[in-house]
């Protein structure tokens, strides 16, 4: 892969997909020297960041959450906006390959060159959420797109993950089915700046007006997240088209109010605090069982726990304690 930072940083911003491609690859992989080189990139395409909607989709699977976003690219792009999918793909627990379907899933979508659509594999992380997604967003808003859509694969953990790096998020539930069978737990609800109820069409408009109903209710005994936006609910079909642009206004007067307030700015700087320490936190995990006397010691501090000749605790405070013996040099040398 090419190897100057330029490359990647000029055919970004002039809106090159194949370097567009090439560059969230380029994130996506664990190489030192790519992380390095990506890192540069970051940090020289950081200024045409943020002008971008950022919108979070979640939703149970079978919710319809490919056929909404698909629709709703189309509609966005005939008002003249350019639309980014980030899907997540639920990764296969044993291979780690990817299903990546999202691509087929949206066909008409994927052909207009106003959209760009990359599924990436979630790399078994929590709920689903890549751990690059956040970078990948950035790299698609220095590209020149308007819109960010990241997509959750709905399995109820990644919820959180994707309303920290959004200015929306977006709930998609079904018409009919009540909260127990859609998994809908209060966290979500908490999260949600909207919530939709799809696939209200045909004999379940009746179903969906009553789920609405159901989900103001709850909605009402929740403590809003902004003293600013109060969350609503409305109905839809990603099938009939009908009830996207209202949706959409949604978003659209929130990013109003936020910006009016001040409320988005500070959401943003809270998102990058909260990224930086997600990041530092992985990186001190990536680097305390990369250092050789971790290594040396935790295959038999973990055979010790097993077999019930030491605690947990005692284990963990012996890991520990190799950083906390300033003046005892460790066998390879090093201060530890």
């Amino acid at each position: 892969m090419e190897a100057d930072p330029e490359y990647f940083i000029q055919g970004v911003r002039a809106g090159d997909r194949k370097i567009l491609a090439k560059t969230i690859t380029l994130i996506e992989s664990s190489l030192a020297t790519h992380q390095q080189l990506v890192t540069t990139v970051l940090d020289e395409l950081l200024p045409d960041t943020g002008n971008t909607i950022r919108l979070g989709i979640t939703g149970v699977p079978g919710a319809g959450k490919s056929t909404f976003i698909e629709n709703m690219g189309l509609q966005l792009i005939d008002q003249g906006y350019r639309l980014a999918v980030l899907a997540v793909d639920p990764s296969s627990a044993r291979s780690g390959g990817s299903i990546l379907g999202d691509k087929t899933r949206m066909e008409k979508l994927s052909a207009r060159p106003e959209a760009f659509i990359r599924p990436s594999p979630s790399g078994g992380s929590l709920g689903g959420v890549s751990r690059k997604t956040r970078e990948a967003m950035l790299i698609c808003e220095a590209a020149g797109f308007d819109v960010i859509i990241v997509e959750t694969v709905g399995v109820g953990q990644s919820e959180a993950s994707v309303a920290s790096m959004v200015d929306f998020f977006l709930v998609l539930i079904l018409a009919g089915a009540g909260d127990e069978l859609q998994g809908i737990k209060r966290g979500i609800l908490e999260l949600a700046d909207a919530i939709a109820v799809n696939k209200a069409d045909g004999e379940n408009i009746e179903n969906a007006k009553k789920t609405r109903k159901q989900y103001e209710d709850a909605l009402h005994l929740l403590t809003p997240s902004s003293s600013t936006w109060v969350p609503s609910v409305l109905t839809c079909s990603a099938l009939t088209m009908s009830g996207i642009e209202e949706i959409w206004h949604t978003v659209l007067n929130h990013r109003q109010q936020m910006i009016k307030s001040g409320d988005l700015a500070a959401k943003r700087k809270r998102q990058a605090l909260d990224w930086m320490q997600y990041l530092l936190e992985e990186g001190l995990k990536e680097w305390f069982y990369s250092t050789p006397q971790v290594r040396h010691r935790l295959p038999e501090l973990k055979r010790a726990v097993e077999v019930g000749e030491t605690t947990p605790t005692a284990a963990v405070k012996t890991l520990l304690d190799i950083f906390t013996r300033p003046k005892e040099r460790n066998a390879y040398g090093s201060q530890c």
